[in-house]
């Protein structure tokens, strides 16, 4: 009873937030954090993306909200370590999540056992940034468009064409697998340890094609030794606008963006969970962020704990239904 209790309140909280923070009802968070340590867990190892965004959330929070906000990275299990730590703290806001989409949804049909609950868990705060994927091929694949890809792995019949990517159940693993659900196809999947090894048999034409983070590879995409075909994000990248979404090329609604969001434990008194989504919205809304986010390859992306709640749901009908689709068996 009392789980389902936090769970209502969590809930409550999420889609309640905005109102509160409209209305000042959030008073007996005045204080917070009173000049105290808070915690920001980021489950992957320090400098990779993850982490600087963390920081940058853990920065923009002291310099908003006092006290200290600090960045504790806690790695494994695919994020699910720093995760759980997160969901059996305290409800008190002095520990917060700086999650991914593998955490809030994907993880949950990729492990055989989940340490906590991907919903009844944690209390949304607010979105912070995404980064898109990109479906990139080597000069010598015979396509350059989306169109023209789907046609040529249709042609060559299934598991002829390879592509690369660094992790079963990464996220450029699964939107392949979502566009190969939309258009038809079947490939096979090669498997790498990182997407530095990908990128290195990539340019040398080991492998002819991928689907994985755009950062890494944009200079050579840039440089043309590696060919863009789309990116996964529902609209064009900031720092790659002449190359087209694959929505824009025939699948309409395609959006397979990776994205960060910030959460507590459930339970956490909705006015200390109204008072930080306020100060994150406002802060990734701010000129000085957006460009931090962005020098970090990612991009903002706003919005508050009702958008992350939504943000949630879509993205877990969705992801569900591409994870059954390719029969990807949980590990």
């Amino acid at each position: 009873m009392t789980k389902m209790i936090r769970r209502r309140t969590a809930i409550a909280a999420a889609l309640a937030a905005p109102m509160l923070a409209r209305h000042g009802w959030a008073q007996s968070a005045g204080a917070y954090p009173a000049g105290k340590t808070v915690r920001i867990v980021v489950p992957f190892a320090a400098g990779g993306t993850t982490d600087i965004l963390g920081r940058i959330v853990a920065q923009l929070l002291t310099e908003q909200m006092g006290g200290t906000f600090v960045v504790d990275n806690k790695t494994g299990a695919g994020g699910n370590v720093g995760a759980e730590l997160v969901a059996k703290s305290a409800p008190d806001g002095m520990t917060l999540l700086l999650g991914t989409v593998g955490t809030a949804v994907t993880n949950q049909y990729l492990y055989k056992t989940m340490p906590y609950d991907s919903v009844k868990s944690f209390a949304p705060v607010a979105l912070v940034g995404e980064v898109a994927n990109v479906l990139a091929v080597h000069p010598s694949f015979p396509a350059k468009t989306v169109k023209e890809f789907v046609d040529y792995c249709k042609a060559q019949g299934p598991n002829k064409v390879s592509y690369g990517s660094p992790a079963v159940g990464g996220t450029g693993h699964l939107a392949m697998e979502y566009l190969s659900s939309l258009a038809g196809i079947k490939l096979e999947h090669v498997v790498y340890r990182g997407s530095s090894l990908v990128m290195k048999d990539l340019l040398a034409g080991h492998i002819l094609t991928t689907m994985d983070n755009l950062p890494p590879y944009l200079q050579h995409i840039q440089s043309g030794a590696l060919r863009a075909l789309g990116v996964s994000s529902a609209k064009r990248w900031f720092a790659a606008p002449d190359v087209p979404t694959i929505a824009e090329q025939g699948y309409v609604g395609f959006d397979a963006a990776p994205w960060w969001y910030v959460a507590a434990p459930a339970g956490t008194p909705p006015e200390i969970v109204s008072r930080l989504s306020a100060e994150i919205v406002k802060g990734t809304k701010s000129e000085a962020v957006i460009k931090k986010i962005r020098d970090a390859g990612a991009a903002e992306l706003s919005g508050d704990a009702e958008a992350l709640t939504k943000q949630m749901v879509a993205e877990n009908a969705k992801w569900k239904k591409v994870i059954e689709a390719a029969k990807l068996e949980p590990q």
